[in-house]
């Protein structure tokens, strides 16, 4: 047994990552799940955030009892989903999906849903699903050409990414601001401190550091 259980990050997402360091957590291993996540039919956006971050912090579940590693573990998974109404918006992969998403969001209110799902060394998965309203400016076809040609929008749920270039289509945002980045960081930890998680660890260790440096 370790002096503390490990921290599982269940994504490859750089900017989940950055978050959680952010917050003065850093995960102990990345274990991203490589799933389908095409919508079901009919799927409201809602249900497809919540389902594929369960999914995914299962799949990391697994991976870990396959490396036979024995400590308890805390495993943190996320699904960010953009939609507008029930329509959602697909991840930015191809060009032409890129440009016709910015032009669905331009000079409209869209959401953007963060399902959050927690396994603790308990085993019982923990969800949080956090909504953030979004409205962007009308964009012209220069925002959205030089947009396309930044390709900030690759990989990107609702092919933008808020703490990038396109922070600046933003006119009004309602709601939590890490949660469109990718990870809500309020309700992450929040859930981790009910499972007896210590986010504040590195925070007291960095202050010990200092003290005898």
């Amino acid at each position: 047994m370790t002096a503390r259980p490990l921290l599982v990050l269940a994504s490859g997402s750089p900017r989940r990552l950055e978050l959680l360091n952010q917050a003065g957590i850093e995960p102990d291993r990345l274990l991203p799940a490589d799933l389908d996540e095409t919508p079901q039919r009919n799927e409201h956006p809602r249900s497809l955030a919540k389902r594929l971050s369960k999914a995914k912090a299962e799949v990391a579940a697994k991976a870990l009892d396959e490396l036979e590693i024995g400590d308890p573990s805390y495993i943190v998974a996320a699904d960010t989903v953009v939609s507008v109404g029930r329509q959602i918006m697909p991840k930015g992969e191809l060009v032409e999906d890129a440009i016709a998403n910015l032009r669905t969001l331009s000079g409209r209110t869209h959401r953007v849903y963060t399902g959050v799902c927690l396994i603790s060394p308990k085993g019982t998965p923990r969800q949080r699903l956090v909504e953030t309203r979004v409205r962007f400016k009308r964009l012209s076809r220069q925002d959205i050409d030089s947009y396309i040609a930044s390709g900030e929008w690759r990989g990107k749920a609702g092919s933008y990414a808020i703490q990038g270039l396109a922070g600046s289509f933003v006119v009004r945002l309602v709601g939590s601001y890490t949660n469109v980045v990718g990870l809500p960081l309020y309700e992450t930890l929040a859930l981790l401190t009910g499972e007896g998680y210590d986010i504040h660890a590195r925070w007291k260790a960095a202050t010990v550091a200092t003290e005898d440096a």
